[in-house]
């Protein structure tokens, strides 16, 4: 598994987790929702600024999105 792969089965787990739409985590992290879609299919490659957006929105640290 790439790390595209691991990032994106990640905030899907969380995410999920939580009980949020695509659409909640995107008003939370300040991203559309498109791009959310986006990146849990592995279609987007974030950068790391985005990485921690969405990390500060799920409440958790970066290594848990990556590892």
């Amino acid at each position: 598994m790439d790390i595209r792969e691991r990032l994106a089965a990640n905030i899907v787990k969380l995410r999920k987790e939580k009980g949020w739409s695509q659409e909640e985590l995107a008003d939370r992290a300040g991203l559309h929702r498109t791009y959310v879609s986006g990146v849990e299919r592995c279609v987007r490659n974030p950068t790391i600024t985005v990485v921690e957006k969405f990390a500060n929105a799920l409440e958790v640290e970066l290594d848990q999105l990556l590892g």
